[in-house]
């Protein structure tokens, strides 16, 4: 039998479940570092993902709930791009990622988990970044806590500087 020691999933499998549109409790919340959030633009946000395929994974999110990127403004539109690239950037330079997935998946059957408001996937990679685990043992190493991610990539959008820690 396989075992992956994941103590931080216990908060998640216990604690309280956000009803109706994480990304729209996040919208209205202050809690930045708690939920995350690492770039606020006026149209978008940026936020860690908690539960990541990869060190630094990142999902930009427009804050309308829509479902489709052609319900989006044209300035909606450029600003959820122009953040996407921004975040994509911080984390080249402060992770040294050496390329991205970027996806975004439309609806519940294209493998939305939250398929009423569209997000923006951003996966850093490395060379070399996939191991033994997933092959073998059908597991997925995450050597990073979200926590330090959080103090390596917020920053502020308008200015591109670093955010208090």
């Amino acid at each position: 039998m396989n075992k992956l020691w994941a103590p931080w999933r216990r908060a998640y499998i216990l604690g309280k479940k956000t009803k109706g549109c994480f990304v729209c409790a996040l919208k209205r919340s202050k809690r930045d570092r708690a939920n995350g959030v690492l770039a606020r633009t006026p149209h978008s946000i940026a936020v860690l993902n908690q539960y990541p395929y990869n060190n630094g994974h990142v999902m930009v999110v427009p804050k309308r709930h829509v479902r489709l990127l052609s319900d989006l403004s044209d300035e909606e539109s450029l600003d959820l791009l122009r953040l996407a690239n921004q975040v994509m950037e911080r984390i080249r330079q402060r992770m040294n990622a050496q390329g991205f997935n970027w996806g975004i998946n439309f609806g519940q059957t294209g493998g939305a988990g939250l398929p009423g408001h569209i997000h923006l996937h951003i996966v850093p990679r490395w060379k070399g970044d996939t191991n033994f685990m997933p092959v073998t043992a059908d597991t997925k190493v995450i050597s990073e806590s979200l926590a330090s991610a959080y103090r390596t990539l917020a920053f502020s959008a308008r200015s591109g500087r670093s955010k208090k820690p």
